[in-house]
This record gives structure tokens, sequence and C-alpha cells, in this order.
């Protein structure tokens, strides 16, 4: 009867323990914070604006220093960099409820508020972007020879807003890692310095894929495909590099909704393994035999690296709010933070 008494005790004891445990380190278990409501709309909206800046810059430097073979990459940027941008400012109004919204965000500039400076950056860059893909349709004649509005575009100093367009493209390519990186998601906010430089390698690995795709299903040089090709590798390199340094900053904790269950399986797949390991692969080959890649592996390396900067943002986007949602995740965070202090 005595061991039976003592049992039980112990069992409340320890029982008592945990709950204290739990109490002081997950807060029972509920989130600390507010996870973000962003979904589909939101990674939508960072995938089509990364590709639109990053392609827009693209198109700025061939535009200044590639000669005559950059042309066709500059033709090819300044279309992409339109066609990507035109659905994104709808995109972003959709997820904010009402259209309001996004018109009070251009009454103020606040320096402090990435959103803020988000905001006035796409607007800009807006602007430049369909002034340059305006220009290369007068250019290509698709306005007439002599219409008013061709003679008006011909007459603008094309290069110099290209020049002046491209800090608006690298700035919008790489923004929205760094509005990650702003909020008090565990996930985000704890590789901060990782985040704008990895959007911004993906958004120039995607935006030169998708170059490469338009220009070896046309009739383009087999010169100006091959250089998109080589700065296309270097932005995948890059972006695996950074997904490495991710995963050592992170650590178990902060990684792991990046690398159980659904998400990770499409972390594996997606981003690591169809998204830059197998294009990766496609290239070296063809370095090692140096033999350059026929249109039709062109094409489907070019198709896997697209697939794979969506999958990063879907990746990205979906892991932190799973963050969000788990308390140990931002204590540690916090732990780490007064371990600074």
């Amino acid at each position: 009867m005595t061991d039976g008494y003592e049992r039980k005790w112990e069992n409340r004891r320890v029982a008592g323990r945990s709950a204290g445990d739990e109490a002081r380190d997950s807060y029972y278990g509920t989130p600390v914070i507010h996870k973000p409501h962003w979904k589909w709309l939101i990674i939508f909206y960072f995938y089509l604006g990364g590709i639109s800046g990053a392609s827009y810059f693209v198109a700025a430097i061939a535009e200044h220093f590639g000669g005559p073979h950059g042309k066709p990459i500059a033709r090819a940027g300044h279309y992409l960099s339109l066609a990507a941008l035109i659905p994104s400012p709808f995109l972003l109004i959709l997820d904010l409820g009402r259209p309001e919204r996004f018109l009070n965000m251009l009454r103020v500039v606040k320096l402090a508020s990435p959103m803020s400076v988000g905001t006035w950056g796409l607007t800009f860059f807006g602007g430049f972007c369909t002034l340059s893909a305006m220009i290369q349709a007068a250019q290509d004649g698709l306005f007439g020879k002599a219409t008013l509005l061709a003679r008006l575009l011909l007459g603008l100093p094309s290069r110099t807003i290209s020049a002046v367009g491209s800090l608006f493209g690298f700035f919008v390519a790489g923004y929205t890692g760094v509005l990650l990186a702003a909020t008090a998601v565990p996930l985000w906010t704890k590789a901060y310095r990782l985040m704008g430089p990895l959007f911004l390698a993906s958004a120039l690995s995607t935006a030169t894929a998708a170059l490469a795709l338009i220009l070896s299903l046309g009739r383009s040089s087999h010169e100006s495909i091959k250089r998109l090709e080589r700065l296309e590798r270097v932005a995948m390199l890059s972006e695996l590099g950074l997904l490495l340094a991710l995963r050592s900053t992170l650590g178990r904790t902060l990684a792991k909704p990046m690398e159980e269950g659904h998400l990770g399986a499409v972390y594996r797949g997606g981003v690591l393994g169809m998204g830059l390991i197998a294009p990766l692969i496609l290239h070296a080959r063809s370095v090692l035999l140096r033999q350059p890649l026929s249109r039709g592996v062109a094409s489907l390396a070019s198709l896997l690296v697209l697939g794979g900067g969506f999958c990063f943002r879907y990746v990205i986007v979906l892991a932190g709010r799973d963050s969000a949602d788990d308390p140990q995740a931002t204590f540690e965070i916090t732990r780490s933070e007064d371990t600074q202090r």
C-alpha cells in the first residue's frame, strides 16, 4: 500500500514538473505570435516580381555591355519584365483585401518601413519598366514608323532610362526577402542577413532561365543563349550556396518546417533537386564536353529552374507560417537575442 502511494505521488510530481516546463518553454503549445496570412497570392507576387525586376536588370546590362549579341537579350528582357510585372500590383491589391490600402501606402513615405519602401520602389520600377517596353516596341515598329507616339518614344534616351530603371529592377528582385526578414516570424528573421541575397539570386536564376527559354524557342544566336546560360549557372551556384548557409544559420529547430512533411519533400525534390541540382548537372555536362546545350536540353534546364524558383517561394512562405505557429521557434529567437545582449 505504501509503495502504491509513493508511485502515485511520484507520478504527480513528474506531471507537475512537466507542466511547469511546458508552461515556461512552450506556452502550453499556444503560438506566441500571430502568423502572417500570406498564401498563394503573395507566393505568385514574389515569383513574378522577382522575374520582372531581374529580367529588367539583365536587359539593361545586355543593352549597355552586350554588344550585338546582347541586343536579343535586352529586347526579350524588356518585354518579359513588363509581362511579369503586370499581374504583380493586382496580386498585391487582392492580398491586401481593399484597393484603397495600396493607395494609402502611396500617401506617405516611411523609410523605416520595408512595406512603404517596397511599395514606392515597385511603383517607380513600374514606370521605368513600362516606358522601356514601349520604347522597345517602337524600335520594333509595333507602333508604326510615322506615328506621333512612335516618334516621341524613339526620341527618348533609352539607354539612360534603362540604366536608372535597372537600379529599381535590382531592388524589386531582392526586396521581398528583406520584407520577410523584417517581420517577427522566426524562420525569416533568424536569417535576416541571407533573405535579401537569397531572393535576389533566385530571381536572377529564374529570370535568366526564362530569357534563355524565350531565346531558345526563337531564332537567336547560340552566343546570346550561351551568355545567358553562363549567368544562369553563376546565379544557381550562388543560390545553392546561400541555401546551405540558410540551413546552417537556422539550426535544427528553425529549419524543421522546411525539412519535414510535405514542405520538406517539396524543398528537397522541388527546390534542390529539380530547381538546382538537375539543371546544374545538365550545364556541367555541357561544360565538361565543351559542347553547347542543344535547344531541347536548354529548354528543359530552363523549365526546371523556373519550377524550382516557384517551389522555393512556396516553401519559404509556408515554412515561415509554420514556424510562427511553433512557440519553441519563437523562444529560441528570443533566447539568442538575450544571449547576444
